[in-house]
């Protein structure tokens, strides 16, 4: 079993900032093996390493309960700690030297996905170039990558399509921890940020995380299981078409679809290209909010059979490639705003390039 930082906690942290102001980033899958919240284990530790002086929450908020994409939330103060909660996906995504105010040195707990788009890993971006600027230490707790640290998938980020979903040069599925994405930050673009990293102990990077012994709670509403994580880098690139990615059903990105699409015609042509370790399954569902809300939706359930060889970018191209050929009067590609980018096309600034659409998806079949 994976041991986390957080169950030898007094022993990992920093002796040197011991007795300072600590700011804590955290979500509601910062949990603990035993499902205690790190913030009860902050809290149990407050006064004796450190002084837990403000809270800071992303994307969902600190509770989790912004349901759907890109809905900012604000800040507060906490009625039983009576400090500020502060909002890092709202007016501000970087904390403000105001917030800083609060706080000598910043503690980041969230759980990634393993998937460039996922935000919580810019969230950390963000803290660490601030608190470079500060003069403020961060201290991240590593945590597994649920989809392993081995294969890696999709381009590689040009910096002229940076957004929210991608502030520096990583592919699209990373292979990397938290922890290890930390490191390649300071060491690529905050070389004076004082940063430590927590480490686990026990982890193989083969690991998927229902091989890691430790619980999986929702890190975001829409990412319920790990088998929605193992499709996430494919498909989060129908979050940038009028097709459904699934939001509004109990398996999202598993499930895709639009009233225009002829479910049995498409998983024939899917099914018959002989994608490594996937099935799909002619599905029908109706959302209940977003995109075909109300609507029957004609698609598909992903059922991945191999996840060692299964691609969810390589499959997603080729569904994009597919819908965009056969339905050219139905499907489009969504205009901007995308996560604070006004002016690129959603879906380049998912790929994370201008030419990736033209060569590879909006080709013939």
């Amino acid at each position: 079993m994976v041991s986390l930082a957080l169950t030898r906690f007094e022993k990992a942290f920093p002796a040197n900032l011991k007795g300072k102001r600590l700011g804590a980033v955290l979500h509601p899958a910062s949990v603990l093996p035993d499902l205690h919240y790190t913030l009860d284990l902050l809290k149990e530790y407050d006064g004796k390493l450190f002084k837990l002086s403000a809270l800071f929450g992303p994307q969902h908020g600190i509770k989790g309960h912004t349901q759907d994409n890109m809905i900012e939330w604000e800040g507060y103060t906490d009625p039983e700690l009576g400090f500020p909660v502060y909002s890092l996906y709202g007016e501000h995504r970087e904390p403000t030297p105001e917030m800083l105010s609060h706080v000598d040195m910043m503690l980041v707990d969230l759980q990634d996905v393993g998937a460039r788009y996922y935000t919580f890993i810019w969230t950390l971006f963000l803290c660490m170039k601030a608190c470079e600027k500060a003069g403020i230490p961060v201290i991240v707790v590593d945590r597994p990558n649920p989809i392993n640290c081995i294969d890696e998938e999709g381009p590689v980020l040009d910096l002229d399509y940076t957004s929210f979903v991608g502030l520096h040069s990583i592919r699209t599925r990373h292979a990397k921890t938290i922890g290890e994405l930390a490191v390649q930050f300071k060491e690529e673009r905050f070389l004076k940020c004082e940063l430590y990293v927590l480490g686990m102990e026990g982890y193989d990077k083969k690991m998927w995380y229902d091989q890691t012994g430790l619980p999986w709670i929702l890190p975001s509403p829409n990412m319920p299981t790990l088998d929605t994580a193992i499709v996430y880098p494919g498909m989060c690139l129908f979050e940038a078409t009028n097709v459904s990615e699934g939001r509004g059903t109990t398996r999202p990105f598993e499930i895709f679809g639009a009233p225009f699409i002829d479910a049995v015609k498409l998983c024939k042509y899917m099914n018959g290209l002989k994608l490594p370790g996937v099935y799909f399954r002619e599905n029908y569902f109706q959302p209940t909010f977003h995109k075909g809300a109300g609507q029957i939706c004609g698609g598909a359930q992903i059922h991945v059979l191999d996840r060692d060889k299964f691609r969810s970018f390589d499959m997603a191209v080729k569904l994009l490639q597919y819908i965009f050929n056969e339905y050219p009067n139905d499907f489009a590609w969504k205009l901007p705003p995308y996560e604070y980018e006004f002016k690129k096309l959603p879906i380049d600034i998912l790929l994370g390039n201008g030419t990736f659409r033209r060569d590879y998806i909006e080709t013939s079949i």
